[in-house]
């Protein structure tokens, strides 16, 4: 059991890595009126990839570590930081409660029905993030800077965090759906 604990701690930390890296360097910056930016990225990928391969809990961790450390190196995002922690978490504990708690995706055999459960489970973690995000964002800003900024950029927030979520679901998806036969193969996969 300890042993599982500590590579699950282990993998928790590639997954902040791998988030803060796709974060960062892999996305496209949209400058916005007023200073603001948002982005189109697949941080929220590795997030939910990181849910169903670990567990809500060490995979939400993993992507909400890595998107934080990444609004905190970025000027135009360093405010963000606290918001994108929250809300990472929460898309990878939403993740991980469907796809682990309500219908056992790592103890699944059928191809199909593992294609479907890891696509509700994504498309889950991830609308969550579609209303939540922008509508946060909104009430922080709206504290912080007031209501003109906060009004200026809520519409390219929903639209940012709607392509973000529609990519990142395939992309999660594909991917998952790649790494739990080799993962199995190898004694690496976790069964949850």
């Amino acid at each position: 059991m300890k042993n599982q604990t500590a590579q699950k701690i282990a993998l928790t930390g590639l997954m902040a890595a791998l988030s803060y890296v796709v974060f960062t360097f892999l996305q496209i910056k949209i400058q916005l009126p007023g200073g603001d930016a948002t982005s189109i990225h697949l941080g929220n990928a590795v997030c939910v990839l990181g849910a169903l391969l670990l567990g809500g809990f060490y995979g939400g961790l993993g992507g909400a570590l890595g998107m934080t450390i990444g609004d905190l190196l970025d000027p135009q995002y360093i405010i963000y930081a606290p918001k994108t922690f929250l809300l990472k978490l929460c898309i990878g504990l939403i993740t991980g409660l469907i796809a682990h708690r309500l219908f056992h995706v790592s103890q699944e055999t059928d191809k199909k029905r593992v294609l479907l459960i890891t696509l509700l489970a994504s498309a889950a973690g991830l609308l969550f993030n579609v209303i939540f995000d922008p509508m946060v964002g909104y009430f922080y800003k709206l504290a912080i800077l007031g209501r003109p900024a906060a009004e200026l950029v809520l519409a390219w927030n929903v639209a940012s965090s709607s392509i973000n979520a529609v990519t990142s679901t395939i992309a999660a998806t594909l991917i998952y759906l790649a790494l739990r036969p080799a993962l199995k193969k190898t004694g690496l996969f976790f069964t949850l």
